[in-house]
C-alpha cells in the first residue's frame, strides 16, 4: 500500500528504510547534523510540510511531521517546490546536483554536505523503497 507525501507515515517509514540500509550506514558513519525538509506549494501541492530527520553517525534518531520549521533546531534546511521532492524521491534528480542548481534550497553548511555525497545518494535509495503515493 502507498504512503502519501508528505506525512508522518512516509518520513517514519523513511526512518525504517534508513535503519535497515547497511549502504547508509556505512556512507553516513561519520555524520552529524539534522535536517528539515520544507516542502513548498506548488501547482502540483497546496500546502507547506515540514519533515524532520534526526541523522547520527549512519543511523535515522528520529523522524516526524512538524507544524513549523522552528520546532525542532536541526543544522540543514533543506527547501523545495512539492514537485522538486519528487523528483528527488523518484531518482530523477540528484540532491546534490539540486542544490547546485538551486532546485533545492539548503540553509546550512554546503561543505559538509558535499563531503557525503554517497550518504545523500543512499537517502534517495531510501526514499525509493518507501511505497510512496504523491497526491495532495
Amino acid at each position: 500500500m502507498a504512503i502519501r507525501f508528505p506525512s508522518d507515515e512516509w518520513i517514519k517509514e523513511l526512518k525504517e528504510q534508513l535503519n535497515a540500509s547497511e549502504a547508509y550506514e556505512r556512507s553516513a558513519k561519520d555524520w552529524e547534523g539534522d535536517f528539515v525538509f520544507v516542502v513548498e506549494p506548488d501547482g502540483a501541492y497546496p500546502q507547506t510540510a515540514y519533515l524532520f530527520l534526526g541523522l547520527l553517525h549512519g543511523k535515522c534518531t528520529e523522524a516526524a511531521v512538524l507544524s513549523s520549521p522552528d520546532e525542532r533546531k536541526a543544522e540543514f534546511v533543506i527547501s523545495a517546490p512539492f514537485s522538486a521532492w519528487r523528483q528527488v524521491i523518484e531518482g530523477k534528480l540528484d540532491p546534490i546536483q539540486g542544490m547546485m542548481t538551486r532546485k533545492l534550497k539548503l540553509q546550512g553548511n554546503m561543505m559538509k554536505v558535499m563531503r557525503y555525497p554517497k550518504a545523500a545518494k543512499e537517502i534517495v535509495a531510501c526514499c525509493a523503497r518507501v511505497p510512496t503515493e504523491f497526491s495532495p
